[in-house]
């Protein structure tokens, strides 16, 4: 069963003002996350107030200006797409007005925010401030890029990257975030969070398969998700894999009701961690030594 409401497909061509795709919390029925997706030429400009919101602006490709209250942040980016390297993104706090001007043809931003009572300093995050890691194993094996992992000075979004090679499975064995648990000792065993998957492939024909299920299998949704779409994860397991041939890339956006990560697998595959064996040697696929090159 595929669930409509789980999948958005944009247009590609933006509006005349750069907007391709916009999703406040409640069109997606839910309290906390909301993401537009923005394309601009050199020269095109961008306005964005945070209101009572924090914000990240994590940039797909292309490089571009900044000008906020917050200060200024100039020819911001480097990567021409997500494939070419570590991000660049931006962090700015509530009751911020920003201005983006893109420096190059295509510049391409995902940016996101969720409602909060708290203020954290503005900052621009360097493809040397983001941390990688490697994944499971054989054809389980994904690169994690942590832009606002847990523990970055923000109150509630969450934000990686990961990239997993053609044919490999990620986001795997299933798991799942969707109420808040705490054990016997304080310590948090899972949160409540929201989540939105924003797909890109290395070639424009590529495609991913994301399953979204539940215990009871009151929600049960298989999902093609292509270059550009937008997969939103309210409750439930959430696997992926990635069609062979095709290089898959999501932007996971998430927050909740902990500034955390913390998930549980799915009883029935928990096992397959222990098949585990050698990492694909395929990955990593993007590294800092990309950006070091340009």
């Amino acid at each position: 069963m595929t669930d409509r409401r789980l999948l958005i497909r944009p247009d590609d061509a933006p509006d005349k003002t750069g907007l391709i795709a916009i999703l406040p919390p409640a069109a997606a029925g839910w309290e906390h996350l909301g993401m537009a997706f923005v394309r601009l030429n050199a020269g095109g400009k961008f306005p964005i107030s945070t209101h009572e919101n924090e914000h990240v602006s994590i940039i797909l490709g292309g490089r571009a200006n900044y000008r906020t209250n917050q200060g200024d942040f100039l020819n911001v980016g480097g990567r021409r797409n997500v494939f070419d390297g570590l991000p660049h993104a931006l962090y700015l706090p509530r009751h911020t007005e920003i201005e983006i001007e893109a420096l190059t043809d295509g510049f391409e931003v995902v940016a996101c925010w969720t409602a909060t009572d708290q203020d954290h300093p503005a900052r621009h995050i360097t493809p040397a401030d983001v941390t990688s890691e490697i994944r499971g194993g054989g054809n389980m094996t994904r690169q994690i890029v942590n832009i606002v992992p847990p523990g970055f000075p923000a109150h509630k979004l969450v934000i990686v990257e990961v990239f997993t090679p053609a044919g490999n499975w990620s986001s795997y064995p299933p798991h799942k975030h969707d109420e808040h648990r705490v054990g016997d000792d304080g310590a948090l065993l899972e949160a409540d969070l929201e989540e939105i998957y924003f797909y890109k492939h290395a070639r424009p024909e590529g495609y991913a398969y994301q399953r979204i299920y539940t215990t009871d299998t009151s929600l049960d949704a298989l999902l093609m998700a292509r270059s550009n779409d937008i997969v939103l994860v309210p409750e439930g397991y959430h696997p992926v894999v990635s069609a062979g041939g095709y290089d898959t890339y999501y932007l996971n956006i998430l927050a909740g009701s902990a500034h955390s990560l913390a998930n549980s697998d799915d009883p029935a595959h928990t096992w397959i961690k222990a098949t585990w064996d050698a990492p694909d040697p395929r990955l990593p696929l993007v590294t800092l030594e990309m950006e070091a090159a340009r």
